[in-house]
């Protein structure tokens, strides 16, 4: 079966015994206590207290306050049937400056987590770095440098001691590519700097912490331990057949994917991505068995996906439309790639934008298995964001949401039954949250939370997934 062809919405696909159900969220976007127990800034701390960065000043301060109502979250995740959660570590809740040893209350919370989840019969995956990166070491020059990396691995370590007897499921890092590029080349996430040079050594460093980190969560971890990370890869499509708008496609999924996997999953950087970027540096922060280090066995390839890439060749100086779907900066997250439009596909969209396309899922997953023959995929993010209303009886009614996410589903169910190994399926997000520079103004919950009394209210697409997830069986949701 191709992408192109349907199936019909009433056939229930069953999924293999095993697969894995769950959801996830990132620390800052959740826990609020910024400054409770020790923790310091990060540089979402610092960037969303910066007028102008972040929609009507909104800052994860308080966030939804998980940190204080985990359990009540968890009994949520329960009752939801879920077998699975996700979540990520605050690197500045468990060592404030990203340097020495651990505090113990910071840990403390997540072991207390990881009990929690436990005692509830879901698995924990713990992610290390979702984009929070404590402002002590950004302020020694962040990813760009060196000693960033360095002290990730040490990171790891610390998490790993504490509770690697207890979790299985580990991810290094969260979408690399928009803490390099977004964070560094555009400017519209944290630390909001715009240069890219410094985009390019951050994207080296990440790769480097990654390949570090592995290395020091081998060491650390039983042997049955799970390591992964979590890669945003972009399913990138030519407008047209012509050769510029393919070239120009090929660009973007060198900067966009191949930086990531050449170096993780083949031992080196692409020489397409050198030369592109070669006006820009000549890579020399790479020394001597760098991508060795970074080319460390993985378990799984972790996949976040949300839309597709549509991109363009525009000659220098034309008019060139810059609708990414990563949010507006005069400076571009894509090094190298000066030439390259990008267009939103056509159909329906979500409340970011973006368009709705399960077949760019099915091929992703599907393309990127014939790369990588023998490492198991899983679904670490996906799901969409709309305009969530509580009703006049207290309920939340979100069809848009249901049928976005079956329609993905089922372009995994048929993913796996050409053959691709996908292990399991993360639902963003549990929550409503902090959606980064939207604030609280995007809502990508499977449960709604009131932003004033903190009230959580499970959506009727939650209700929908809960079934899925119990029985393992994809059938379609009620769309009235």
């Amino acid at each position: 079966m191709t992408a192109s062809e349907t199936r019909p919405l009433t056939t229930v696909r069953t999924f293999p015994p095993g697969f894995l159900w769950g959801t996830a969220t990132a620390a800052y976007q959740i826990e609020g206590a910024a400054r409770e127990d020790g923790r310091t800034p990060s540089i979402w701390d610092t960037f969303s207290h910066t007028p102008g960065k972040v929609f009507e000043g909104h800052t994860g301060d308080v966030a939804v306050d998980h940190y204080h109502r985990f359990r009540d979250d968890v009994r949520l995740m329960s009752e939801l049937g879920l077998g699975a959660y996700r979540f990520s570590v605050s690197w500045s809740r468990v060592q404030p400056t990203g340097r020495g040893p651990a505090v113990q209350k910071g840990l403390d919370f997540y072991r207390r987590l990881v009990d929690e989840l436990l005692a509830a019969g879901i698995e924990p995956a713990l992610t290390l770095y979702h984009w929070d990166l404590p402002q002590d070491l950004e302020d020694a020059g962040g990813w760009p440098e060196r000693a960033t990396a360095e002290r990730f691995a040490e990171y790891a370590g610390l998490v790993a001691d504490a509770l690697g007897d207890r979790v299985k499921h580990w991810i290094t890092l969260n979408e690399p590519w928009c803490s390099a590029f977004l964070g560094y080349g555009s400017g519209v996430h944290a630390p909001g700097r715009t240069d890219p040079v410094a985009a390019l050594r951050a994207a080296h460093h990440l790769n480097l912490g990654h390949g570090l980190a592995v290395q020091a969560l081998r060491s650390a971890l039983p042997g049955d331990a799970r390591l992964a990370v979590s890669l945003n890869l972009h399913e990138v499509r030519p407008l047209t057949s012509s050769p510029a708008d393919q070239e120009a496609a090929r660009r973007i999924d060198a900067v966009g994917n191949r930086i990531w996997l050449g170096p993780m999953l083949e031992g080196a950087y692409p020489e397409d991505l050198l030369a592109d970027t070669a006006h820009l540096t000549d890579w020399s922060f790479v020394r001597d068995g760098d991508t060795a280090a970074i080319h460390q066995p993985l378990d799984l390839l972790a996949v976040n996906y949300y839309t597709p890439t549509v991109v363009s060749h525009v000659v220098q100086g034309a008019e060139r439309p810059q609708d990414d779907g990563h949010g507006n900066s005069e400076h571009s997250p894509w090094p190298g790639a000066d030439e390259v439009a990008f267009h939103r596909a056509p159909g329906e969209r979500t409340a970011m934008g973006w368009s709705v396309d399960p077949s760019a899922l099915y091929d992703l997953l599907t393309r990127t298995a014939a790369r990588y023959p023998g490492l198991p995929l899983v679904i670490s993010e996906n799901g969409a964001a709309y305009e969530d209303e509580v009703g006049p009886d207290g309920t939340v009614h979100d069809p848009e949401r249901a049928a976005y996410v079956h329609a993905h589903l089922d372009a995994v169910h048929r993913a796996i039954g050409a053959g691709t190994d996908v292990r399991g399926y993360f639902l963003w997000s549990l929550l409503d949250n902090f959606e980064w520079s939207y604030g609280y103004a995007k809502r990508f919950g499977a449960v709604h939370v009131d932003y004033d009394t903190l009230k959580r209210t499970p959506k009727s697409s939650a209700h929908w997934y809960a079934a899925v997830a119990r029985t393992g069986e994809l059938h379609a949701p009620d769309p009235a």
